[in-house]
């Protein structure tokens, strides 16, 4: 059976600041959804990370359907109302137009979705993060799809001996998808030249070289590209097929043991260690860390498993209180050099402002 999994999330009002959503708001998503879903989705689940409401489903009109994404627009649409009526911080933050226009790529939400047909047995995980940008899983995804000392799969399963395609997108070209394909392992060092950027570039997709199959959808929303200006950070969300053919569970889990440095933090200004949480976490510590959260799911004819939490495990309490010292770390430094983004990333923030009334002030010695 073809099936299209498609996951749309957006900041639409949270609780004393970029914390959570109300419980009032994500039951106005969850209602608005139950009551408006039929003849368009089989199956869906709400959750949040942080500040942010992700909404999963499942359907069977392909990537960028005008019916699915309309739904979901109007479902954040209508928990907007209620999150003005509550008075929570940044209501409709992520809703950057005013109306709907046949697809919510470029209007904010950030958007993953792929279509394949299910094997026998499909599981998948879907990926949430809250407090950086989506070249935050450029390192996780090199390393479990790329490095064999983190995918034994490489080495080990046929199905994935001829690697696999990596799709990247340069985010910083606005006026249409300005896309690369490279193939490991042939590519690898292209690869690691343009991932090591992840202001700039992010992987969007991946495919197996053996099947042709698609494993990994990312969503690339630059906010500040929609907007005009910073509105928040991106927040990406992302899709991963595992098992088979791509690699396991585990080793796609395996790279976020790492805590890697990502921007983020407050105001997404920073930089700081991408910390592994459990479904449904908040955001406390400088408005972070910056987060990730991972489900766990089984699809079947288009119908959702309740899902597992892949990061609520004991092992992965102990990365959470290494990565809390290094976020502890890096917040020693304050504003200074690596602890802080560089211009390029500042410039839709206020230091532009107080850099040109400095400006002025400059004199050129003779």
């Amino acid at each position: 059976m073809k099936i299209t999994v498609t996951a749309i999330k957006a900041d639409i009002g949270s609780v004393g600041g970029h914390i959570k959503p109300s419980n009032r708001v994500l039951k106005a998503v969850e209602n608005y959804i139950a009551q408006h879903h039929q003849g368009a989705l089989i199956d869906y689940r709400v959750s949040f990370t942080g500040d942010d409401i992700a909404i999963l489903c499942t359907h069977t009109q392909g990537p960028g359907s005008a019916s699915v994404h309309e739904l979901a627009w109007n479902a954040f649409k209508a928990a907007t109302d209620v999150a003005k009526d509550q008075g929570l911080y940044g209501a409709g933050q992520d809703l950057l137009k005013d109306a709907f226009s046949g697809n919510v790529k470029g209007l904010g939400p950030a958007v993953a979705e792929m279509e394949f047909d299910e094997r026998t047995a499909e599981p998948f995980l879907f990926f949430a993060a809250d407090k950086t940008d989506p070249g935050a899983y450029n390192l996780p995804l090199y390393l479990a799809f790329a490095d064999p000392m983190y995918c034994s799969g490489l080495i080990l399963s046929p199905g994935m001996f001829k690697g696999f395609k990596f799709v990247i997108m340069d985010v910083e070209h606005t006026e249409a998808d300005k896309v690369i394909e490279l193939n490991a392992p042939e590519e690898l060092y292209d690869i690691a030249a343009l991932l090591r950027d992840p202001e700039r570039f992010v992987i969007e997709a991946i495919y197996s070289r053996d099947t042709g199959e698609q494993a990994v959808a990312v969503s690339t929303t630059r906010l500040h590209n929609i907007a005009g200006k910073y509105t928040g950070k991106d927040d990406p969300i992302m899709l991963v097929r595992v098992q088979g053919a791509f690699p396991a569970t585990g080793e796609v889990l395996a790279p976020f043991h790492l805590g890697h440095y990502v921007a983020g933090f407050m105001r997404g200004s920073h930089s700081g260690p991408l910390m592994p949480v459990r479904q449904n976490s908040t955001i406390s510590f400088f408005d972070g860390p910056p987060v990730v959260s991972c489900a766990a799911y089984c699809v079947h004819e288009g119908r959702l498993t309740a899902p597992v939490d892949a990061f609520d495990h004991p092992f992965w309490d102990y990365v959470r209180e290494k990565i809390s010292e290094k976020a502890i770390e890096i917040r020693r430094q304050g504003f200074f050099g690596n602890a802080m983004l560089p211009y390029s990333e500042l410039e839709y923030g206020g230091i532009v402002k107080k850099l040109e009334q400095l400006e002025s002030k400059f004199i050129v010695r003779s």
